[in-house]
């Protein structure tokens, strides 16, 4: 049986924290570990974490990449899914995900988006269509392939164990999703699902300011390894990749079929 581990870092959340624990406990395939990672949180979120039956592994490094990768490193699953502290996942989350992984072992990830709550359903819409929505559809030009959404997604433990030390894993100005996303072997193959949906705060609109410093994490994410690093050598890495599964395939066929 697969196990699954699922990661949550968290800082100074306790209120949302407790609402995700809840909608876990909640999932019609329990999770087999829940790690909260604590980024030197000053509120109860250690405590929340603790009473909700969770795993709790302290980052002191602040910023959301430090305490994703620290829980990565401390799950044990041959699954790892991560959650915000302000997600809120359907109970029927964890089951999708062990789910669309059984039924396709080519597939290394899972990813899905978001519905944004605690905002106006203009904001949501807004938020869904063009922030959500734009990082989905536009990223996959550069990536070659769609990227994971920090806030729903799950790997198998090899592609961490792969990706973990390529990954600008100390850094707190990137986004860790997006920076996870480009670090990717070629050989991974990420299942984009949009029906496989959680609920996240609509916090990242409460002011422009901090709208305006994502997009800034987004520009420094993209161009941190840039020249090296970019969309013509990494989608002529794919193609070749691509040919290179089509030549195994058809020689495995042709022997199959001697």
């Amino acid at each position: 049986m697969t196990t699954i581990s699922v990661v949550i870092p968290c800082y100074n959340d306790a209120a949302f924290l407790e609402k995700c624990l809840a909608a876990l406990a909640r999932q019609h395939r329990a999770p087999d570990e829940v790690i909260v990672v604590d980024n030197a949180s000053t509120d109860a979120s250690a405590e929340i974490a603790l009473s909700g039956g969770a795993r709790v592994v302290r980052a002191p490094q602040r910023g959301i990449w430090p305490a994703a990768a620290t829980g990565y490193d401390a799950a044990s699953g041959d699954v790892i899914a991560r959650l915000d502290a302000d997600s809120v996942p359907p109970a029927d989350w964890l089951a999708r995900i062990e789910s669309a992984l059984a039924e396709s072992p080519q597939t290394d990830m899972v990813t899905g988006p978001g519905d944004f709550y605690d905002c106006s359903p203009l904001v949501a819409w807004l938020g869904g269509t063009f922030y959500i929505g734009g990082y989905f559809f536009w990223t996959r030009f550069w990536l070659g392939h769609r990227p994971v959404f920090g806030s729903n997604f799950a790997m198998r433990r090899a592609v961490w164990l792969d990706a973990r030390l390529r990954v600008h894993r100390d850094r707190d100005d990137i986004h860790d999703d997006l920076d996870l996303s480009l670090n990717l072997s070629p050989s991974v193959r990420v299942r984009y699902d949009p029906t496989l949906r959680v609920a996240i705060s609509g916090r990242p609109f409460d002011s422009w300011s901090a709208f305006a410093r994502r997009a800034r994490w987004g520009g420094r994410t993209f161009l941190l390894d840039w020249p090296a690093d970019n969309p013509w050598r990494r989608h002529a890495t794919r193609s070749a990749m691509r040919l290179h599964r089509a030549g195994i395939t058809l020689f495995q066929h042709s022997r199959i079929g001697r």
